[in-house]
């Protein structure tokens, strides 16, 4: 079971397995963080612009009980029931948008990015903030607005500017903390 666990372990990239040597954990550079952001916001992005497009009335059934969730957990002010909401919220819109390949994708990198998506939640006003990206982008999938869905999705998962200065600092003080 532990052998099987660092392999689904590594082949998040969370891992490395080295011939001989062992399995170590992988550190991400900076870098590398905010490509990876880059190619989940475009993720994002289309499964947005494809749940405005596909999304049947159950799927919006799932996704509006999705963001009252969301609701629930950022009124408890815990941002680890938030996260965890957060993560059912993207995987409803990743059904939603009906597309198996990008469905599997996304969640991949959902998977691998799941440590520092969970730290921007520390982010001061940053839960209160995700809750009300999360509304304008039901609003615009129950619409139908691709366009709107798929901007708002892009911008909710792109760090940049302030929230990058302050995500930053973050990962600075938990790599200063080990």
């Amino acid at each position: 079971p532990v052998r099987e666990a660092v392999r689904q372990l590594a082949s998040t990239g969370l891992v490395e397995l080295i011939p001989n040597r062992g399995a170590f954990v992988r550190k991400v550079s900076t870098r590398e963080l905010i490509q990876m952001f880059e190619v989940m916001a475009g993720l994002e992005a289309m499964a947005g612009r494809l749940a405005a497009r596909r999304a049947g009335p159950d799927e919006i059934a799932r996704l509006n009980a999705s963001l009252e969730a969301c609701e629930r957990a950022a009124a408890s002010g815990d941002p680890d029931a938030y996260y965890a909401e957060n993560g059912l919220f993207h995987a409803a819109i990743y059904q939603a948008s009906g597309n198996d390949f990008l469905i599997g994708e996304a969640i991949r990198l959902h998977q691998r990015l799941m440590t520092y998506r969970r730290l921007q939640l520390r982010v001061p006003r940053r839960m209160a903030q995700s809750l009300a990206e999360h509304r304008a982008i039901v609003e615009a999938i129950v619409r139908g607005d691709a366009a709107t869905a798929e901007t708002a999705l892009r911008d909710h998962v792109t760090i940049q500017g302030e929230r990058f200065a302050d995500f930053v600092a973050i990962l600075k003080g938990r790599d200063a903390a080990e």
